[in-house]
């Protein structure tokens, strides 16, 4: 039963490296010992690739982790890297930047027609608010998108597998068969189901591949949320964009970073850095000393990040952690490289792909992670997380939203447009101001 289990095990690797890593293995006999070798090391070096890619550790072998990982739904096309296109950048000219004719030509008996419809339509809106593209439904005849469910082999040559696995494909914009989605009908679908799916598909159908970052619409692993949670991220837009530019009115009326006083303004991390409050909003860095403030982009201060930092802590006259995706950084000063690892080396779960804040209580010698509702404490002396969490941030943390974008040492805890001082001895918040009061606003 072991060994059975074994060669299941196998067959699924390989099967899942030959279609989304280009796994190609030599035919092998018992008189060429040469060829097993070439075979195994390609395997090994294929199992690397996929392992880097969804932020797993490189070890080149098919451990529960990585085993894991092949057995998630995904997508039906292969990955590569951070936002990326497909060879020659093919895109949809002329016509399609005004109207693309959208038609769905067969329907599935999971859901009403109203719920199919509403599904698409609502996942082309968030591609159509990001870029300068317009959708229009059409009925009968040529289209440029024609969207469909299919069983198994439906003429495309990329068959689909049944239940679990591969959920859909999509194909690159050009004539044909370009532009089109497939959505396996042996899945049972549900409305948010098809909208994640759908979005990430009509992503492929405008141009993009897929992403490395985890927070992506574009990441090959769907992720299943409702339509109001579900968002692009910042590396999406930036890839829709590079390929159509940016929508009319963003263009024209709105600035491409928010004015530092504006009432909205929020930051995604921020830390104290030789004396310096560091906060960042998207790919720049903000610097203030109270009230003086220089900005710029992060691979000015930061030589090796030129990725968005998601959460950032401090532990003085020892060193700077940053966090983008599924990365971690550590440098003793700005301007200086420092040393790079998986988050994972941390102790969290292998679920866990990104921190959304982090700041270190020197008295206690711990660092809080923020995640999602919940947050994490670890123990810098011991190197590990304390047992009993994650917990919910607000049952332990008194005052303060269930969602934490930044913090930096005092202790302060940025939500949205809010900044929370919170006295940790007290277990409570003591001052409420706005965010960008640190920029002198």
């Amino acid at each position: 039963k072991q060994i059975s289990t074994i060669l299941l095990l196998k067959c699924i690797s390989t099967s899942y490296l030959r279609r989304f890593y280009s796994l190609r293995l030599r035919s092998t006999n018992h008189r060429s010992s040469t060829r097993k070798i070439r075979s195994a090391s390609a395997m090994e070096q294929k199992v690397r690739q996929m392992q880097n890619f969804f932020g797993l550790r490189e070890t080149g072998i098919l451990d529960s982790n990585t085993m894991d990982v092949m057995k998630k739904p995904r997508c039906g096309v292969p990955d590569v890297d951070n936002y990326s296109f497909y060879p020659y950048h093919p895109k949809w000219k002329n016509r399609i930047m005004s109207d693309a004719l959208c038609r769905i030509a067969k329907y599935t008996p999971d859901l009403s027609r109203e719920d199919v419809e509403r599904s698409f339509r609502l996942a082309l809106k968030m591609w159509s608010d990001a870029a300068p593209l317009n959708f229009v439904k059409v009925i009968h005849g040529k289209a440029d998108i024609v969207l469909s469910f299919a069983h198994r082999a439906h003429g495309d040559f990329s068959p689909f597998d049944g239940p679990g696995g591969v959920l859909a494909h999509a194909f690159q914009p050009g004539e044909g068969m370009g532009g089109d989605v497939h959505f396996d009908e042996d899945e049972t679908w549900t409305t948010g189901g098809l909208f994640a799916v759908a979005a990430h598909e009509l992503g492929h159908s405008l141009g993009l591949t897929h992403s490395r970052d985890p927070s992506a619409v574009m990441f090959p692993s769907y992720r299943h949320q409702s339509s109001k949670q579900y968002t692009l991220s910042t590396d999406d837009v930036l890839g829709i964009q590079r390929l159509y530019g940016k929508p009319k009115i963003e263009a024209e009326n709105r600035p491409k970073v928010p004015k530092k006083c504006d009432p909205m303004f929020a930051f995604e991390a921020a830390a104290v850095i030789q004396n310096e409050i560091v906060f960042f909003q998207n790919r720049t860095t903000k610097l203030t000393y109270w009230n003086r403030l220089r900005e710029g982009h992060i691979r000015t201060y930061l030589p090796d990040i030129g990725s968005p930092v998601d959460a950032a802590y401090d532990i003085p006259a020892k060193a700077v952690f940053f966090f983008s995706g599924h990365k971690y950084w550590v440098v003793q000063q700005l301007k200086t490289r420092g040393t790079a690892g998986n988050i994972s080396e941390f102790g969290f779960p292998s679920s866990i792909r990104r921190v959304d804040a982090a700041v270190h209580v020197p008295e206690y010698g711990k660092t809080m992670f923020f995640i999602g509702q919940f947050y994490y404490r670890y123990d810098e002396q011991k190197s590990q997380m304390d047992p009993g969490f994650p917990r919910f941030i607000q049952t332990d943390w008194r005052g303060i939203p269930r969602k934490v974008d930044a913090a930096f040492k005092f202790i302060f805890l940025l939500s949205g447009s809010k900044s929370y001082q919170y006295d940790f001895r007290q277990m409570r918040v003591v001052n409420i101001i706005a965010g960008n009061s640190w920029l002198g606003c």
